[in-house]
């Protein structure tokens, strides 16, 4: 029977001695066949005898998958359905993921991020990243690590099933973040999806000046101008003063982002004629006007209160926005059920750049290739979302381990929570997306 060791993951010349796991379990209970997990031979117990066959290939290949650049070059131009070795069909990168208990805010982010063509280029092959040198006893290593593996196991042609366990992938996060992301704890997805970004760009080499893979894909600039706003509390004349002052004049200021957090409009208490709750509609472009230099919106700190505009410099090959859900305060999290109105296809950005921008920035257009969905009530609710497959030019729900088609136009019935939007090369550059 092909059996790996449960007990001894490294199966050396000590650990296949007499007195080893390996050893007693192979006697006791006739299991024979063993296999090395570090340098993936198999070896024969108690004869203690390394294997050589081929037909075990194609387990070593399911632990440790590898990719041509040819291979990699054609993932997305082509829609071939696999056979896994369980008889069920796949779509390599359309692939479930166990929900050990409570990771699919996980789950979500891990999916939409392996069906970005750029950054699962990168993690496909292992010596884009095997080189990178990191300090003595850094952990955070480990999740580029594990982010490597889980992306080969995703877009493995040759998978034992149709879905991947991401179990080491969470085991690291849940070591790296401190247990602040947990596996049986229901997390916020924007909150990992934060998190995860900035320690994979900081396990990658990257600081605040210098890129890495993640910022090349991901990583747009801005322009926020901020202006300091006198106490309401103070009489009028005080406030006339204070504002003739240097430190209330608008200042201006540069910063990247790696996502634009869209703010929903507060949601309506009114009910209908049959007393049920009218879930509020708004334009997808409604709230992207924060970013048109010309709105304001107050932001309150402990002491001080700010009036904030934005205006885009430079946008990102793919651009990320979390929509602004969650209200939390000291007893509870509250949940806006606002419906976001967006295209699928064809969202044209130039409006939000400053003038200069609007000049030396040629592609401005996107489509929609990842939608990540919250639904239920704020702290007890499930994830799912929603995939743009580019080889056929269809889209899939994936929800734990169900992977489903779907129209594209049910996506924008969804609670969205966080998109990917890819920029088109060219301006007359259409990607496959069917029915949109």
């Amino acid at each position: 029977e092909d059996r790996r060791s449960r007990h001894c993951p490294y199966l050396d010349t000590i650990n296949r001695g007499l007195k080893s796991h390996a050893y007693t379990h192979s006697v006791q209970f006739t299991h024979h066949v063993f296999l090395n997990l570090h340098t993936l031979k198999f070896y024969c117990l108690p004869d203690n005898y390394e294997i050589i066959d081929s037909s075990l290939e194609d387990i070593t290949y399911v632990l440790k998958p590898t990719f041509t650049r040819q291979h990699i070059s054609g993932l997305d131009k082509q829609g071939k359905l696999y056979r896994a070795y369980d008889g069920t069909t796949y779509l390599p990168g359309i692939v479930g993921l166990n929900n050990i208990k409570a990771n699919d805010y996980a789950n979500v982010v891990l999916q939409a991020l392996s069906n970005v063509p750029p950054l699962r280029n990168y993690f496909l092959e292992e010596e884009n990243y095997c080189r990178i040198r990191r300090p003595p006893g850094d952990i955070m290593f480990l999740l580029v690590q594990r982010f490597g593996e889980l992306m080969r196991k995703l877009w493995n042609p040759r998978n034992f099933k149709a879905h991947v366990s991401p179990h080491e992938m969470l085991q690291a996060v849940v070591l790296c973040s401190k247990k602040n992301f947990q596996i049986t704890k229901q997390g916020d997805a924007v909150d990992f999806l934060s998190w995860f970004m900035n320690a994979l760009h900081g396990a990658l080499g990257g600081t605040k000046k210098k890129p890495s893979s993640l910022t090349k894909v991901f990583q747009g600039s801005m322009r926020i101008f901020s202006k300091k706003l006198p106490h309401p509390d103070l009489p009028p004349e005080e406030k006339v003063a204070l504002l003739l002052k240097e430190e209330y004049q608008e200042e201006m200021s540069e910063s990247t982002f790696l996502f634009l957090t869209l703010d929903l409009p507060t949601a309506p208490l009114y009910k209908d004629e049959k007393e049920q709750l009218i879930i509020p509609q708004v334009p997808l472009f409604n709230i992207l006007a924060k970013f048109n230099g010309n709105t304001e919106k107050e932001y309150k700190t402990y002491k001080e209160n700010f009036l904030k505009r934005f205006q885009l410099l430079k946008l990102p090959p793919y651009l990320i926005f979390c929509i602004k859900r969650f209200t939390k305060n000291n007893f509870f999290v509250e949940k806006n059920p606002t419906i976001v109105n967006f295209p699928i296809t064809n969202v044209d950005l130039r409006e939000y750049l400053t003038e200069e921008a609007q000049v030396t920035e040629k592609n401005t257009t996107y489509d929609l290739v990842a939608n990540v969905v919250h639904d239920g009530k704020p702290t007890e609710g499930a994830y799912r979302m929603h995939v743009l497959h580019h080889g056929t030019g269809k889209w899939y729900e994936l929800q734990d381990l169900q992977v489903t088609d779907i129209l594209p136009q049910m996506i924008t019935l969804s609670e969205a929570y966080i998109q990917i939007w890819k920029r088109r090369e060219n301006e007359d550059d259409t990607t496959n997306h069917t029915g949109a």
